[in-house]
């Protein structure tokens, strides 16, 4: 079983940057890909970003250039680092195992004009 907990979400301007964690327990982390996704209200959960095992990475076009995803095995912590922040990426951000049920609790992300 794993648990992953997110953290660094916060309320930002315009433009902002944010970076937010997403630490894992379980000794299987280095081994498997780890996604980022958010929910926006009254909207469906969407793909952010995605990292493999190999530290190979993907994003959504919505978020291509402005979002970095990156992984420490050594601290079990995947993170997102997300600049140029616009209104529209106001959402709550889930972390989890890529194609499991293992998902953290979300950290909401505010940014305002």
């Amino acid at each position: 079983q794993v648990r992953l907990v997110e953290s660094g979400g916060g309320l930002v301007q315009t433009g902002g940057s944010l970076r937010l964690s997403c630490a894992a327990s379980g000794s299987t982390f280095s081994g498997v890909a780890i996604a980022w996704y958010r929910q926006a209200p009254g909207k469906q959960r969407e793909f952010v970003a995605r990292i493999g095992s190999n530290g190979n990475t993907a994003y959504a076009d919505s978020v291509k250039g402005r979002f970095t995803i990156a992984r420490d095995n050594a601290e079990n912590t995947v993170y997102l680092q997300m600049n140029s922040l616009k209104s529209e990426d106001t959402a709550v951000y889930y972390c989890g195992v890529f194609r499991s049920p293992y998902w953290g609790q979300g950290t909401q992300v505010t940014v305002s004009s």
